[in-house]
């Protein structure tokens, strides 16, 4: 099997994600055919399927040797291996989607030996297209390069200057609950009673465009547990050509995996300044470990 064609794949999948966000946009302004996966915070529309459906007949008719791995036709006897492999979720951020918080995006990665190389994430409420081939930078709408402010970024300069992003997630007890919400609790505490005093927290609802936002520079960090690899497989790529790195969400971890589903991203920084440190700084106030 020839190398993939990186450039060729990426603007493939742009034209998949621009017919996606038609179909997105199109949708009924009352959405039927809403069900759930795990519970009433794990929802999934009849507009999710179809785009898969329509994203993975594309993509096995014009590349039928590479994988393919979505989220609506997920098989867990399945997994991601090393082989070339389009990953893919077709609306990342269902919930904001039903209830039309202008927050959900389409993300299309590829990977090859399970290392994101092709990043592709639209959002149809917005225009907002993010895209990245590895070694070849990040952009917004293919034109802007990431991150955002050029080269008039600022060093990042500990958790108590940041803005961090998190999510809430659909499994709401247990062990990996638990460490969240201590998490939460620990980073927005202040420096006097034993917390970060971080400036402040986001919960927006699709991992994604989490990325993407790290990616450009309007948000500092993101720290997620329980998402898959379909939902940061794009963003990786993005965050990766703009600087920024991916770390393990559990502390100690410094190389995460596409298929692990814990994860620290850090925006880029001027010559790398500060990231090791706010990652060390931001694991020092985990409570306990993810444990997927």
């Amino acid at each position: 099997m020839e190398n993939p064609n990186l450039n060729e794949i990426h603007d493939f999948l742009v034209s998949l994600a621009f017919k996606a966000g038609d179909i997105i946009n199109n949708a009924l302004p009352e959405i039927t055919g809403t069900g759930s996966k795990l519970n009433s915070a794990d929802l999934v529309t009849e507009y999710d399927r179809a785009v898969e459906n329509m994203i993975s007949t594309s993509l096995r008719e014009k590349y039928p040797h590479y994988e393919f791995h979505g989220e609506e036709t997920y098989d867990p006897a399945r997994p991601l291996t090393d082989a070339p492999t389009f990953v893919v979720d077709p609306i990342d951020g269902t919930t904001n989607f039903v209830h039309g918080f202008p927050f959900a995006c389409v993300s299309l990665g590829f990977a090859v030996g399970r290392i994101p190389a092709v990043g592709v994430v639209y959002n149809p409420s917005t225009k907002a297209l993010y895209s990245a081939i590895r070694g070849q930078g990040a952009f917004l709408n293919r034109e802007t390069r990431l991150p955002l402010k050029g080269d008039h970024v600022e060093p990042l300069s500990g958790l108590a200057n940041a803005l961090v992003a998190i999510e809430w997630g659909a499994d709401r007890s247990g062990n990996n609950w638990e460490t969240k919400i201590r998490t939460y609790e620990k980073l927005g505490k202040s420096k006097e009673n034993g917390g970060a005093m971080v400036r402040a927290m986001r919960s927006l609802g699709s991992a994604a465009l989490n990325l993407c936002a790290v990616a450009e520079g309007t948000l500092d960090l993101y720290w997620e547990g329980g998402c898959w690899s379909w939902d940061v497989c794009a963003g990786w790529v993005i965050l990766s050509e703009a600087g920024g790195i991916m770390a393990d969400g559990n502390p100690g971890v410094w190389e995460a995996r596409l298929d692990g589903r814990k994860y620290l991203a850090v925006r880029g920084s001027p010559g790398g300044t500060g990231q090791k440190e706010i990652v060390e700084e931001f694991w020092s106030h985990v409570q306990g470990k993810l444990k997927y």
